[in-house]
């Protein structure tokens, strides 16, 4: 590793000294904080595969049921129906600490789902397939906002192991690299010093 291009002085050599204490000591706290995110992202995947399951258990059981109902009472009464449903959905923003850090999240408040059955020539099977595809909806929902934390979460996971390798593999070695050559030549001077004061009081001691 190359050596920072700076005058071998002891100034210089304190500077770097605490320099590298500060790179050290940022070091560490970094990697503590990858390690935590890392965790907590490793906690949203799993929160993300179960919702998978359920998602797939749900699809599983909701499509099947619209088409036996498609079958059963025809595509025309089916899109009826749905043109006489109305729910209005809010989609928000929503902040969510984890790991000591502030996230933006999105939330849907789904509306109370109501039974139309009896009305515009509904029956009970059209609220089952609508229990079903709300049930759904509303775990897609959840999967979207577990997402959007998980996908920031992998950013800052990615960003947090770019500083710590950039302090591991280049500014602590450069200044580690740095110190010893400071050292290094202030060594070799003081020991010139020596050398030189010890032949100026021989000389002198000759005469």
């Amino acid at each position: 590793m190359a050596k920072l291009n700076i005058a071998p002085t002891k100034s210089n050599l304190l500077a770097i000294k605490e320099q590298l204490a500060i790179s050290t000591e940022g070091y560490d706290l970094l990697e503590q904080k990858r390690e935590i995110l890392v965790m907590e992202l490793m906690r949203i995947v799993e929160q993300v595969k179960l919702l998978e399951n359920q998602i797939d258990k749900c699809v599983q059981k909701a499509y099947p049921a619209l088409k036996k109902m498609l079958v059963s009472v025809g595509g025309d009464r089916v899109e009826r129906i749905a043109h006489g449903i109305d729910y209005n959905f809010e989609i928000t923003k929503k902040p969510a600490v984890i790991a000591g850090m502030s996230f933006t999240t999105i939330d849907v408040n789904l509306p109370q789902r109501r039974l139309f059955s009896s009305f515009m020539g509904t029956f009970a099977d059209s609220d089952e397939v609508m229990a079903d595809f709300f049930e759904l909806l509303t775990l897609l929902t959840k999967m979207a906002s577990i997402r959007t934390v998980a996908w920031r979460l992998a950013l800052e996971v990615k960003k947090t192991q770019r500083r710590v390798n950039a302090l591991d593999k280049t500014v602590i070695p450069q200044d580690k690299e740095t110190v010893k050559y400071i050292e290094g030549v202030l060594e070799e001077r003081e020991r010139d010093n020596v050398f030189v004061m010890k032949s100026l009081k021989k000389r002198q001691g000759e005469k």
